[in-house]
């Protein structure tokens, strides 16, 4: 019988799958293998701002998690590919619509974040007088 998951339950481990897919690089990094297999070095190119570090620790991180699959390629020099798995794809919607829901109201979140650090300066301002 399968083990029911709760993740509201302090030490259910799908939190730290939530946690893992909630990342930023790895939504990004899952995001572009649902379409191709790519090597290391064009990852970092396509996903701007993310370190060397942090792309080699995500991608571990992933791989062990089952959403990616690593090949070596025996050439000179090795080569390495990384790709989506078929559990990987799963997330391919969901992550896609995350995406585009962020970009299509990322002006909200800017004008929220806008209206509440000017009445928080508004606040201290009135506090430190």
């Amino acid at each position: 019988m399968k083990k029911p998951y709760n993740v509201y339950a302090q030490h259910c481990p799908a939190r730290m799958i939530l946690d893992r897919v909630a990342d930023k690089w790895t939504l990004l990094i899952l995001n572009i293998l649902v379409e191709r297999p790519m090597r290391f070095n064009q990852l970092k190119r396509d996903v701007e701002g993310i370190s060397q570090k942090v792309l080699s620790q995500t991608l571990k991180n992933l791989v062990r998690d089952g959403f990616v699959e690593r090949r070596v390629f025996p050439s000179v020099p090795v080569t390495v590919e990384y790709s989506s798995t078929a559990l990987g794809k799963t997330l391919a919607k969901p992550i896609a619509e995350l995406t585009y829901w962020a970009e299509q109201n990322m002006d909200r979140v800017l004008l929220s974040q806008k209206k509440f650090d000017e009445s928080s300066r508004e606040l201290d301002d009135a506090i430190s007088r």
